[in-house]
């Protein structure tokens, strides 16, 4: 082996290099949490290209530490209590630290004797969250890459299920539909059109005044479908909705499924969490009727990206995903073992996922979940009584989850001028690095919105946050 090679593999370099890193990442975590810089160091996209150009075309270097410290300093900070733009999970270290046990151990799952451990610890992981669900005792499933591949592959599955003709074998022969509220993730879209049932076979269901389904038009729609020559052959329920974080009626949903013999799935990768919580598991009444749920760790649940739960009623039914011969990985395709994650997943080389998981729950034990939750709606309901009471500033709706959406309104009446206020302020305060927040539209009317995903974040600092976007400074966008 090459001198570069054994020095690139060096236990000891790697024990040197670890301490660093560690002690690097210890003091961002430590400046993060107190908020005592900017939560992001905000440039334009073209004048961070150039940078990074430039810092490509440098001499290597036998010390990582100057560029490691380079990339945290250059990145936002999740950990930094005015960060609450998207769902993104603030991760606990602990957590991270696994991830980098993981990534040194590399294992593959697809097949046993590849991840072991790995396999095992999937199993314990996903029985354990669709026990919590009460999914019932023939509950199962698996861990994939993310919310928007799970929503593939259960529809995947959905179809080779409740769709009348096998499409696996025999092609699409008929076709197909599902059914969705107007403010479902666009992952669901996304998923819908890689499956070939185009814009007639992505049915949008309106929502009500809180942007919840409005379960009531269901069978209109089904029959309109129908008569349209559309197979419906699944029905999506969003807990919770992405713009707003809206819980549908999941009763009604699965009601309604039963009585069709239709696939139910719900959406839970942001808030299937809220079944952890004694306060807030009202909000997924009927989770556990669905024949299908996602739950992302990687939000509510403190992971690092990506790790998300793909979870069946019927564990039998993850086997009929995809129906695919691979003599060098198994000796049986047919076979439903748990321990060949390959016969279920998308991913053939897949991420150690669980163990994050699986170590946070032995260290901390699940009630860290429920307390994350129960942190964070709660200070979603407060930020909403701050927004209620303060001139100028007006509430979409009363939130459910930790998800707000608001709006500075001031004196102006203008809509077209509302619009671009919003927008013209959530721009500048992003680029003076105090807080990051994002914006959505509802009804085609420009929104702020903040996920508050940050146990740090206090009451505090969120009437700071409106304190900053009520600045004079802003008001000559109204005219602009």
């Amino acid at each position: 082996m090459s001198p570069q090679l054994t020095a690139a593999y060096s236990p000891e370099t790697f024990r040197q290099q670890g301490h660093a890193l560690v002690d690097l990442l210890a003091d961002h975590l430590s400046r993060a949490e107190a908020g005592s810089n900017p939560v992001l160091p905000y440039t334009e996209p073209n004048e961070q290209l150039a940078y990074w150009q430039t810092d490509f075309q440098q001499p290597t270097t036998a010390d990582p530490l100057p560029l490691l410290a380079d990339i945290v300093q250059r990145s936002i900070h999740l950990h930094h209590p005015h960060c609450m733009g998207h769902q993104v999970a603030v991760p606990l270290p602990l957590a991270a630290l696994t991830g980098l046990l993981t990534g040194l151990l590399n294992q593959g799952m697809a097949v046993y004797e590849m991840g072991m451990t790995a396999n095992a610890l999937e199993r314990i992981v996903v029985q354990w969250l669709a026990d919590r669900l009460a999914m019932g005792s023939e509950a199962g499933g698996l861990l994939t890459s993310g919310g928007t591949l799970a929503t593939l592959t259960v529809l995947l599955t959905a179809r080779a299920v409740a769709a009348p003709t096998d499409v696996w074998e025999k092609g699409s022969t008929e076709k197909l539909a599902l059914m969705v509220s107007d403010e479902a993730h666009y992952c669901v879209d996304r998923a819908a059109r890689i499956m070939g049932l185009g814009t007639a076979g992505i049915i949008k269901i309106p929502t009500n005044d809180r942007f919840q389904m409005r379960t009531d038009l269901l069978d209109q729609y089904l029959s309109r479908a129908t008569a349209a020559g559309l197979t419906v052959f699944a029905v999506i329920g969003s807990a919770c909705s992405t713009s707003t974080g809206s819980y549908d009626d999941l009763n009604a949903i699965a009601g309604f499924c039963e009585k069709h013999r239709l696939w139910f799935h719900a959406d839970g990768a942001h808030g299937g969490a809220a079944a952890l919580s004694d306060t807030y598991r009202p909000l997924v009444r009927g989770i556990e009727r669905a024949d299908s749920v996602i739950v992302d760790f990687h939000k509510l649940m403190m992971t690092p990206a990506l790790v998300t739960a793909v979870l069946y009623k019927r564990n039998a039914d993850s086997y009929r995903t995809f129906q695919q011969k691979a003599q060098y990985l198994w000796a049986d395709s047919s076979a439903k073992d748990w321990f060949n994650s390959g016969k279920r997943a998308f991913e053939c080389t897949k991420l150690m996922m669980s163990a994050k998981v699986y170590v946070t729950l032995r260290t901390y034990g699940e009630a860290i979940f429920a307390e994350n939750v129960d942190t964070l709606y709660g200070l979603a309901r407060r930020f909403a009584g701050q927004v209620r009471s303060r001139p100028g500033f007006e509430l979409a709706i009363e939130p459910e989850s930790n998800i707000v959406c608001f709006r500075y309104v001031g004196n102006e009446s203008d809509a077209d001028k509302l619009d671009r206020l919003n927008s013209r302020i959530r721009q500048q305060v992003l680029a003076a690095g105090q807080f990051y927040i994002v914006q959505t539209s509802l009804r085609g009317r420009v929104w702020l919105r903040v996920s508050l995903m940050n146990p740090f974040t206090t009451d505090e600092q969120l009437g700071a946050l409106l304190d900053a976007l009520a600045e004079p400074k802003f008001q000559q966008a109204i005219s602009d």
